[in-house]
């Protein structure tokens, strides 16, 4: 049985990395030889890097679950691609980020100016893209691009909103992740399965899945930063309690937490932020209230529900690519 399922991951490993170089290719060739190069160049250096591409995978994965071929839709995940990159470019600036992918962010390495019309093109380029693939139900497949797009506006608006506020909840946090991360993911599953030309049931099934798969995958995230290596991860762990960020095991452990132990917790809000020389005793506090285990119990949870989503799709090999996609996301180490 190991065998057979390892047989089966290898398989689906290849076929993702084959339709990644294609997708790949696609991106890289959507910026080459545009002029002026004082403005695609620095959008180039965004996306040169590669990057896990989970989310153009998810809609050529989709769009071949839904009955549809990758080839349908290779230009719609360059699109989602290059959209993803446009939020991270302004995340960045927001952040006042200074590494991405452990390169120099695009404001630092070029300036802020730069930065703010570099991505504004990578998201017209997306467009351009995302057209292409747009031979039918156009109007339905653009309204999906926008939609993912316009929530992870509201999301990022609600992640600085929180910054600022002592009084978030967990339930608060999770129309904040669903929007600001699982609301492109299920993006991509939406308009794979519309290009694909799914039923309605198919569609929704598939977007169902990544609205659940994005969750879990947003608290896998949460959860690396504290537990994963640094060197896998591409960031410094324990990053989000240096800056002060409200995350599902900040928020749970607060509402866990009693007496010195919550004031421990209160004192990050009020001086937002730890020191580095801290991240050691937080992690112990995350550990003797259960908090690391309350998140990975809530990843299980949130994958086991993705997964019953898909259980409606007609062929078995499609759902088990599905399994392992889940299973790929939630087993992550970066």
């Amino acid at each position: 049985m190991k065998e057979k399922a390892e047989t089966k991951l290898t398989g689906y490993l290849k076929i993702v990395e084959k339709e990644k170089k294609v997708v790949e290719d696609r991106i890289k060739k959507s910026l080459v030889g545009r002029k002026p190069e004082s403005l695609y160049s620095p959008g180039y250096y965004v996306v040169e890097t590669g990057g896990k591409r989970l989310r153009p995978m998810l809609i050529l994965l989709s769009a071949k679950a839904a009955g549809g071929s990758f080839k349908d839709a290779y230009n719609a995940a360059a699109a989602v691609e290059l959209m993803h990159n446009f939020t991270l470019v302004h995340d960045d600036i927001m952040d006042n980020a200074g590494k991405r992918r452990n390169r120099p962010t695009l404001h630092v390495k070029y300036d802020l100016s730069t930065a703010i019309l570099a991505g504004d093109s990578l998201l017209s380029i997306a467009y351009e893209l995302l057209i292409k693939d747009c031979n039918h139900n156009a109007a339905e497949i653009l309204n999906a691009f926008n939609s993912g797009l316009i929530e992870v506006c509201e999301g990022q608006s609600l992640d600085k909103e929180f910054e600022t506020r002592k009084d978030v909840t967990v339930k608060e946090y999770y129309v904040m992740i669903q929007k600001k991360t699982a609301a492109l993911i299920e993006t991509c599953c939406r308009i794979g399965g519309l290009l694909g030309r799914g039923s309605k049931e198919v569609v929704k099934a598939l977007a169902d899945f990544g609205k659940y798969a994005g969750l879990a995958f947003q608290i896998q995230d949460d959860l690396l930063d504290i537990t994963g290596d640094e060197k896998e991860f591409g960031k410094i762990c324990g990053g989000d309690l240096v800056e002060g960020k409200k995350t599902y095991l900040f928020l749970a452990a607060l509402s866990k937490a009693k007496g010195n132990d919550k004031k421990k917790l209160l004192d990050v809000i009020k001086n937002k932020g730890i020191e580095r020389k801290d991240i050691q005793t937080y992690k112990e506090l995350y550990e003797k209230l259960g908090v690391l285990k309350d998140a990975k119990k809530e990843i299980l949870r949130l994958s086991n529900v993705a997964l019953k989503k898909i259980e409606l799709l007609p062929n078995q090999e499609d759902r088990e690519i599905f399994y392992e996609l889940a299973s790929s996301l939630i087993n992550r180490n970066k």
